[in-house]
């Protein structure tokens, strides 16, 4: 029966009998080596992935720690202000003036400061990389330093021995014989909170701890500075990306693209490659009026008589449709929309602002005087519309009689009019000044083309010089307002940390006798100073 019934119990089964198979079949296979499982080799593939992982992972770490360390971090500011030196004393090729600028190098300067990049540094890969790596080095640095700092903001330590008190850099004790250690606990709260010191009191059996801190926020002040840090790198970076051009202003004449001067110095050595491109503008500028204050008016309009230049314009958005009248004049820049405007240059030939007239009646002898501003008109008393049109400071005939510019000085000036009779007769002439008069009425053709109103003549008796045009650099930016802040965050957070400081003190209260024992993370001799004080404070109560 037991026989019958164990052989049943298989044989019903069947799971059994085939486990036993299958493992027999596994065993066999691992012994005669022809199974499709060999634990040698599994193991040995796992070993091998587990080793080259931890390689992976080491290498990894190592780079993340490189990365993350403070005389890395140094090395790359070192570098970036270098580079940044680099750009202010080689000229870079954005400038007006780097044409002149680059013919004056020698051609192994041409050469090596065209293969490494230094004249559009700003824009140099390894300049970007440069910020790049500095800005991973102060987040992974702060990231790594960050809770031992946060650590002295959330965990304060509020019980001290004073055994504990007298082992910091700064400790001194106070008796006090007979004292009881309540009063003696109200009279070091009130001398601590006297000295500015934010109090804890902590309770304990055999002592009293008053936990005394100020200024523990300048634990954070590095991470402060490293936002700053990073507020500037991300406005210089955006800063690069920006673009400058120049931009001429006429009175009357509007334009909506500035030029652009391109230098092609990669294959720097002795020759030199400019060009220009128009870059349109979101908007169109209207130039209103321009001016130029001499020191000197009876000389010329060159920089060295020149007080400032002033130039007004109306700005016309596109975007918006709003108009904006705006002024620029030396050192006072003018910003619109992330575009700020300079006044660059001007162009050299001689024009005028306004012109003083005389007008003769030639009938009767009678004067009148007139100023009129440039492209502006008046009328004299019989309704006559005179109309300034065009300055020319240096009157020269050609041979085919046409006025020609003789040169940029104000030699022999003359004013363009075109007058408009009341009965509508039109006509147009020239205003010389009184010395060139009898030099045209000499020749009979001259005074009839120039001078040809036979009710007028008409004399330039003065005018305000100014030049033909102005030209102002427009330089688009849209990243100086973020440096701006970051600049305003380093500035204010460097105050914070370098004038103050975060300062910890342990008053410990037993038997009679008060134990101070602290430090400070900076400006040591001022605490000490001022524990000093809160200890005396301690003995006169």
């Amino acid at each position: 029966m037991a026989s019958a019934h164990s052989s049943t119990t298989l044989a019903g089964a069947g799971e059994p009998v085939q486990s036993e198979t299958s493992v027999s079949a596994i065993d066999e296979n691992a012994i005669t080596g022809e199974g499709a499982i060999d634990v040698s080799k599994s193991d040995t593939a796992k070993s091998a992935t587990k080793k080259k992982a931890r390689g992976i992972g080491s290498l990894v770490d190592g780079f993340l720690n490189l990365l993350s360390s403070i005389p890395f971090g140094i090395v790359l500011l070192i570098l970036l202000i270098i580079a940044c030196m680099i750009g202010m004393l080689i000229q870079q090729q954005e400038l007006e003036t780097f044409q002149a600028y680059y013919a004056e190098l020698t051609p192994a300067e041409k050469t090596v400061y065209g293969k490494l990049g230094f004249f559009d540094i700003y824009h140099a890969w390894y300049f970007n990389l440069l910020l790049l790596m500095l800005s991973l080095n102060i987040i992974l640095a702060s990231i790594d330093h960050f809770p031992a700092a946060w650590s002295f903001i959330r965990r304060k330590k509020l019980t001290a021995s004073p055994t504990f008190a007298m082992t910091q850099r700064f400790r001194e004790e106070v008796d006090a014989p007979g004292a009881a250690r309540k009063d003696l606990t109200e009279r070091a709260t009130r001398a601590a909170k006297t000295m500015r010191f934010r109090v804890r009191v902590t309770e304990e059996e055999a002592r009293t701890t008053i936990f005394a801190e100020r200024g523990v926020w300048n634990r954070l002040g590095a991470y402060v500075v490293h936002i700053g840090l990073l507020t500037i790198f991300l406005g210089g970076f955006m800063t690069s990306r920006g673009f400058t051009g120049m931009l001429p202003v006429t009175p009357d004449k509007s334009a909506d693209r500035m030029i652009q001067n391109v230098f092609n110095v990669e294959n720097a050595t002795t020759e030199f490659a400019v060009g220009q491109r128009e870059m349109l503008l979101p908007f169109t500028v209207e130039g209103l009026d321009i001016q130029q204050k001499l020191i000197d008016k009876t000389r010329g309009i060159d920089a060295g008589n020149t007080l400032d230049w002033l130039t007004r314009v109306r700005i016309h958005d596109h975007e918006t449709g709003q108009t904006t009248d705006a002024l620029v004049h030396m050192n006072s820049p003018y910003d619109y929309r992330g575009y700020r405007f300079f006044q660059a240059s001007f162009n050299p030939l001689g024009s005028a602002r306004t012109v003083k007239i005389l007008a003769t009646h030639l009938a009767g002898g009678k004067t009148e005087e007139l100023s009129v501003d440039r492209n502006g008109q008046a009328k004299l008393s019989d309704g006559t519309l005179v109309k300034f049109i065009e300055f020319n400071p240096h009157v020269t005939f050609s041979q085919d009689g046409r006025i020609d510019f003789g040169s940029t000085e104000y030699e022999n000036p003359a004013a363009h009019l075109i007058y408009i009779k009341p009965d509508g007769t039109e006509g147009n002439l020239w205003a010389f000044n009184q010395n060139f008069i009898p030099q045209v009425s000499s020749a009979p053709f001259l005074k009839s083309k120039f001078m040809n109103d036979p009710s007028y003549q008409f004399t330039l008796m003065d005018f305000e010089k100014v030049p033909l045009a102005h030209t102002l650099s427009v330089q688009y930016d849209p990243g100086a307002k973020i440096v701006y802040i970051g600049f305003t965050i380093l500035c204010l957070t460097l105050i914070f940390v370098f004038f103050f400081s975060h300062q910890r003190l342990w008053i410990v209260i037993e038997d009679n006798k008060v134990y101070l024992g602290g430090d400070s993370n900076r400006n040591r001799l001022g605490f000490e100073d001022r524990a000093r004080k809160l200890a005396n404070l301690i003995r006169q109560q």
